[in-house]
């Protein structure tokens, strides 16, 4: 794909977000005693892979939204940081919140461009080579096993429209969102203004692509596409996901 970086900061994103408050309760019994991240797999966890990933792609600086377990969390990372700065946010309302509300709690720690990932995804480290520029958004061809939020292109590869979900009439080509983004200064400040209106009034249980969403709706944030269909990667939300990635990814696979 082309890159246009007339939008974005210069320079490389070395500071991740990663959100990891929520309970994970569709892959219990797993998530019982541990959070989501932690979910092994083969010999090592969902979040100790992202590590690995983050520091072999040159990432300073983790920045880390908890709630569920979050001790288990900390203890983990630890021994296990591979030398980057770990800055942690406690979210006291995981239980009845959603991810908007875990990106919202971020608005004051993180004042650089950034990439913002969730705590339930593997994938090939040369992946995030694409994502290390701001203003981009990771995206899949549809597949079989893919839920959730959606988005459209124009010939510059750049998001038109964001859809809620995969149904309906597909009288365009769709891409599957992958739930990692990166984002310049700017946009961080639009989206924080926009963060702040949806807390206001009470919508905390929103997901953040609504904001996103609207951003893009009123031309107030541009993402290009990033494709990660050239390598490996996998969602993790229940125990046949777990399944099929462990197939996907071999135990050696870090």
């Amino acid at each position: 794909m082309n890159f246009d970086h007339s939008n974005s900061d210069s320079g490389v994103i070395t500071t991740a977000l990663l959100l990891a408050a929520g309970k994970g309760s569709r892959l219990y019994p797993l998530t019982r005693d541990t959070p989501k991240c932690l979910t092994m797999v083969h010999e090592a966890s969902i979040l100790e892979r992202l590590v690995i990933n983050l520091k072999k792609q040159g990432f300073k600086r983790l920045v880390i939204v908890t709630g569920y377990q979050e001790q288990c969390i900390r203890d983990f990372l630890e021994t296990r940081s591979c030398g980057m700065t770990i800055d942690y946010i406690s979210s006291p309302l995981y239980a009845t919140t959603n991810n908007i509300y875990s990106l919202w709690m971020a608005r004051d720690i993180i004042n650089e461009p950034f990439l913002l990932i969730e705590s339930d995804l593997i994938f090939d480290e040369s992946l995030l080579t694409g994502m290390c520029t701001p203003d981009r958004i990771a995206v899949g061809c549809m597949q079989p096993w893919m839920n959730g939020s959606t988005v459209t292109a124009n010939r510059s590869h750049h998001v038109k429209k964001f859809q809620s979900g995969i149904a309906g009439p597909l009288d365009e080509i769709r891409y599957k969102t992958v739930n990692i983004y990166s984002f310049s200064l700017p946009s961080w400040n639009s989206i924080k203004e926009r963060l702040g209106q949806y807390i206001s009034d009470g919508k905390v249980n929103d997901y953040y692509e609504t904001v996103f969403a609207e951003l893009v709706a009123d031309g107030s944030l541009s993402l290009e596409t990033i494709s990660f269909d050239s390598k490996r990667w996998y969602e993790i939300d229940t125990v046949a996901d777990l399944a099929k990635a462990e197939k996907l990814f071999s135990a050696d696979n870090l």
